[in-house]
């Protein structure tokens, strides 16, 4: 399985891109177009989704021109579908920028699965940052969006959120996978399941 995060997004945002077998997608575009595409090709991948943990600016703000170079499917929950097109609920109203993003291509639910290559990755439904935040565990492996992070947790003041839910998804969506699982956050580095539920302050 081929996987690389591109750490360099607006706010710090992390971008992966895994693919398996030549086809690939790529979670959470919110670095600069350019550098999405030469990680793909330098990888030899053929993007063929790209899915969206939720709809904040530092997360999705190279989306569509992603979608136009590469011809990928855009995948975000359904919870999250208005954000795309209302700057407020996206958030980049509040950095001066007023974005609005074309429609998403595919709309999920928890307990969907997307195929690329041999990869089976699975959509957790964790609203409570946004109402259509997800998850999305392949493997061993989890990306977790703004919904957990190492020793800490999503924000809830961005208009749309809601701590006890965020919490709730934490606990009984998360939590309940293998201590082993790696956790990919939406900011910062890497942690583990094991290591959130030993020390993570917040759960």
């Amino acid at each position: 399985m081929i996987f690389k995060c591109l750490p360099t997004g607006m706010f710090g945002s992390n971008c992966y891109i895994i693919g398996d077998k030549g086809e690939g997608a790529i979670i959470d575009p919110g670095v600069e177009t350019s550098e999405i595409l030469d990680a793909a090709e330098r990888e030899g991948l053929k993007i063929k989704y790209i899915i969206l943990t939720h709809a904040h600016i530092d997360h999705i703000c190279s989306v569509d021109e992603v979608r136009e170079k590469t011809g990928a499917k855009v995948v975000v929950h359904e919870a999250d579908i208005p954000a795309l097109n209302d700057p407020r609920l996206n958030v980049s109203h509040y950095t001066g920028q007023g974005r609005t993003f074309k429609a998403a291509d595919m709309q999920v639910r928890d307990g969907d699965i997307i195929k690329a290559g041999d990869m089976v990755l699975e959509i957790i439904h964790t609203p409570g940052h946004t109402p259509g935040g997800i998850c999305i565990k392949t493997g061993n492996m989890v990306f977790t969006g703004d919904t957990l992070f190492k020793m800490s947790v999503g924000r809830t003041d961005l208009g749309r959120g809601n701590m006890d839910q965020l919490i709730h998804s934490i606990k009984n969506k998360l939590l309940t996978l293998p201590d082993e699982t790696v956790v990919y956050p939406g900011h910062g580095e890497p942690t583990t399941i094991g290591d959130e539920k030993r020390s993570n302050p917040f759960i």
